[in-house]
């Protein structure tokens, strides 16, 4: 079995950029206002979201400009409320940015964030650990990759509500997202026993989609691809239209199952129902 590295996501952001504008430039006024699968926010709210997301790494990882008091703790629980405040804030204050403004800013400030990203080095310590992957420190080529899918992702949310989702399904855009997001499984998995040699394999299909593999070694769970080593213990298998809000706690259980196809063991199927790759 191929062990899965971090993808190479660095040079897709400028094409997910511009794709986020044509998006944005094609909307009606009423469009900005329809609601999207992230709970309680619209259209606006999400570009909104977006633009944060650059501003915010610009100013804290760029310039060393952390405003205010952090999250309570370093506990999980307590950095997602610190996020959520911060992300509610800026929604609020930013309604009044009109959709023309909140464009322009989005295009303004892309070519400086990838620039920003461009100028870290991959191997070295991020600042940020990729905390739903378990890991308590990452490398700058991880933190640039969930940076990617956390812009894929927001960007599908508002094509999802306005009907233009099938760009972001290209494999060149979705297979990175996906191969990212699966790098959660055996931090995910980690409670599941089974005997050493056991494989379950997790094929997303579609354009996108891929096929990948746990495989139980001595240590723990590991993911990889081009398994070779005999019939597989379980399988699970997720339409590309719906893997994504699997991932991104947007796909009610009642929804994922009737999506969603398994064999095998329930103990090594179900925990995918609850694989989570963002800080909800």
């Amino acid at each position: 079995m191929t062990p899965v590295s971090i993808p190479d996501t660095l040079p897709l952001f400028p094409e997910l950029d511009r794709r986020l504008v044509e998006v944005l430039r094609s909307l009606a006024p009423a469009d900005w206002e329809k609601p999207t699968l992230a709970p309680a926010w619209t259209v606006r709210d999400v570009a909104l979201h977006l633009l944060d997301g650059s501003l915010r790494s610009l100013s804290m990882l760029r310039d060393g400009h952390f405003a205010g008091p952090g999250p309570a703790s370093g506990e999980y629980a307590d950095v997602v409320c610190y996020l959520n405040g911060l992300n509610t804030s800026w929604v609020s204050a930013g309604q009044r940015l009109s959709p023309a403004v909140l464009t322009w800013l989005l295009e303004l400030v892309g070519p400086a964030y990838n620039d920003f990203l461009a100028s870290l080095d991959p191997a070295a310590p991020a600042t940020f650990a990729v905390a739903w992957a378990g890991e308590a420190q990452s490398t700058n080529q991880f933190h640039v990759a969930r940076e990617y899918t956390e812009k894929w992702h927001h960007q599908q949310q508002i094509r999802q509500a306005v009907g233009q989702e099938a760009p972001l399904f290209s494999p060149e855009l979705y297979r990175p997202f996906l191969a990212t997001c699966l790098q959660a499984l055996p931090y995910h998995y980690r409670a599941v026993v089974a005997p050493e040699g056991t494989a379950v394999r997790f094929r997303v299909t579609g354009e996108g989609g891929d096929t990948w593999f746990l495989l139980r070694a001595k240590g723990g769970w590991v993911l990889g691809q081009n398994y070779e080593g005999g019939p597989v213990a379980a399988a699970v298998e997720l339409p590309g239209q719906v893997a994504w809000r699997l991932f991104t706690n947007s796909l009610p259980p009642n929804e994922a199952a009737t999506c969603l196809r398994f064999q095998g063991p329930t103990h090594l199927t179900a925990p995918v129902y609850s694989l989570l790759t963002v800080m909800a």
